[in-house]
């Protein structure tokens, strides 16, 4: 424990005067009281019973006493208290693989569903935005208070082509921190898998309508380059912002949580985007949405299995200081942000307590008092 003006703690030293004013009025009270004609009646009358009550209410007032002048001292200590978060950003994947009933119903709409649940946990006071991201990422609701109109967003989600994590994360950090300028053009990188991977990949981002194939396969002429065929082109998202970069999980006025199944098929990096928050101290929470075993989806002619790539948010997760969570159903998805909700709305804060111990003082001398009329007739 610490105290704001500790210098004031002097005044403890009038305790030990007190205790010895106490100690004097009662030698004093035993001189002028009146004499018991028989020892045995004066030592029942003072039997152990009496003597508790005889002290307790004077050491009640005592210590009301020093916790008077503890509090005046203003002390603090570190203890869990709702936390100031003053924005939280909900980041959710539109894209098509969101059409998955590995989740039932389905991906998005247990989804919105647990994102409606964790907006209403909320306290009025935190401010909550909220970011779409297919292909690419925006904004759907810029931070309100306002809940109706973050259900009424949530609500307009339209699934879409295309999976930018990385993207969803950037415009997540641009929301917090409208100073900075991030140049969300930076192209995927490189893709270095087997070529298995690969083909699986390339059968991904047609099936997310990224690169148009023809019926075996082969490229038709796309403008859009698909990941195997890129080659050592730009990796890392850019940005122009000045800031020094801060410890990551350090920023404790905001946090990102990014709700996706985590298959990035367009946009940067979203390793990248991930350290360029960790740099801004902004901690990311990611809920992985499906399961890993996944589903068999059919999108114009083309069959694909959309898996919940777990890796690559626990990546950005553990990067940021944030936390990962799987949630295989809806009511495990609802779980999960209640347990974000717990995560983001308290922590342990150096805080004042001079109210605590104000009000124990003051119960103290209550008690003090209703005692001492009680036993004795009169005020201590």
């Amino acid at each position: 424990m610490k105290f704001l003006w500790p210098e004031l703690l002097w005044l403890l030293l009038s305790v030990p005067a007190i205790v010895a004013l106490y100690f004097y009025l009662l030698r004093r009270r035993k001189r002028s009281v009146v004499r018991y004609a028989n020892l045995a009646l004066f030592k029942q009358a003072m039997g152990p019973g009496q003597r508790i009550r005889r002290h307790l209410p004077p050491m009640l007032f005592l210590l009301a006493l020093i916790g008077m002048v503890v509090a005046v001292a203003r002390p603090t200590a570190v203890i869990s208290l709702p936390s100031s978060h003053e924005l939280v950003v909900l980041a959710m994947d539109v894209s098509a693989s969101m059409r998955a009933t590995d989740v039932a119903p389905s991906r998005i709409a247990a989804a919105k569903d647990a994102a409606r649940a964790f907006v209403a946990d909320q306290p009025l006071a935190a401010r909550i935005g909220v970011v779409s991201f297919a292909a690419a990422a925006s904004v759907v609701q810029v931070p309100t208070n306002d809940h109706e109109a973050i259900f009424a967003a949530i609500d307009r989600f339209q699934l879409q082509k295309g999976t930018a994590v990385g993207s969803g994360i950037l415009v997540a950090l641009k929301l917090i921190f409208p100073d900075i300028e991030i140049d969300l053009q930076s192209r995927d990188p490189k893709h270095t898998g087997s070529p298995a991977q690969q083909r699986a990949d390339r059968a991904h981002a047609r099936m997310e309508g990224q690169v148009p194939h023809d019926a075996n396969g082969a490229r038709a002429g796309a403008s859009v380059p698909d990941r195997a065929s890129q080659g050592p082109a730009a990796t890392h998202p850019s940005t122009v912002d000045s800031a020094k970069p801060v410890e990551p999980g350090s920023y404790r006025n905001a946090a990102i949580v990014l709700l996706s199944d985590g298959q990035t098929t367009a946009g940067p990096d979203a390793i990248e985007a991930a350290r360029m928050a960790a740099e801004r101290g902004v901690r990311v929470f990611t809920v992985g949405v499906g399961t890993t075993k996944g589903e068999v989806l059919d999108v114009e002619g083309w069959s694909m299995r959309v898996r919940l790539d777990e890796e690559s948010l626990k990546s950005i997760a553990r990067i940021t200081r944030g936390e990962y969570f799987q949630a295989a159903s809806a009511t495990d998805l609802k779980q999960v942000y209640r347990d974000l909700n717990s995560k983001l709305v308290f922590e342990k804060k150096e805080t004042e307590v001079t109210a605590l111990f104000s009000v124990a003082s003051a119960a103290l001398l209550l008690a003090a008092a209703v005692l001492s009329v009680a036993w004795f007739g009169r005020i201590l």
